[in-house]
């Protein structure tokens, strides 16, 4: 079994820590998540890999968007290979309208079984009535201007020759 901590992005904590079967994959897990902090999971969703200072990374989404059909999506990802060590995480993002992101993090693999799929063994916090703002800021990219505009004025060139 996996003991996986999701916490919400928000000024609030808002934490719940799961027990859940290392038979699932990823689809399955991300029903279990929302349904334990109150969604229904109706909405599409997508985990994206992250490295340990959670940069968010390759995504993989709830249905395989090709054409072909030939990507990977939740169903195809194993839980147990997608995190196959403890502090493994992902990124776990719910509605893209709303864009509820969660911190998903692999606290303890047990070698102990059950016969319970998933099992909500701490809860924190209340999810707020909407989803925290997101504020998506590019990097400060400060280009050196090589080129050198000698033409200040536009308005003194004749366009209508042409």
């Amino acid at each position: 079994m996996y003991k996986i901590r999701v916490i919400l992005d928000a000024k609030e904590d808002v934490i719940r820590t799961v027990l859940v079967q290392n038979s699932l994959n990823l689809e399955e897990l991300h029903q279990i998540i929302s349904k334990s902090f109150g969604f229904e999971g109706q909405e599409m969703a997508s985990f994206y890999r992250t490295d340990d200072e959670w940069n968010q990374g390759e995504e993989i989404p709830l249905f395989d968007m090709s054409d072909a059909g030939e990507n990977f999506c939740m169903a195809t990802c194993s839980l147990t290979e997608t995190l196959a060590n403890e502090q493994d995480k992902l990124i776990y993002v719910y509605d893209f309208l709303a864009l509820w992101t969660f911190y998903v993090e692999v606290i303890e693999i047990l070698d102990t079984s059950s016969d319970v799929v998933s099992k909500t063994i701490l809860s924190v916090g209340e999810i707020p009535e909407k989803a925290p703002e997101k504020e998506f800021k590019a990097e400060n990219l400060e280009i050196d201007n090589e080129f050198e505009d000698d033409y200040d004025n536009y308005d003194d060139f004749d366009f209508n020759e042409y």
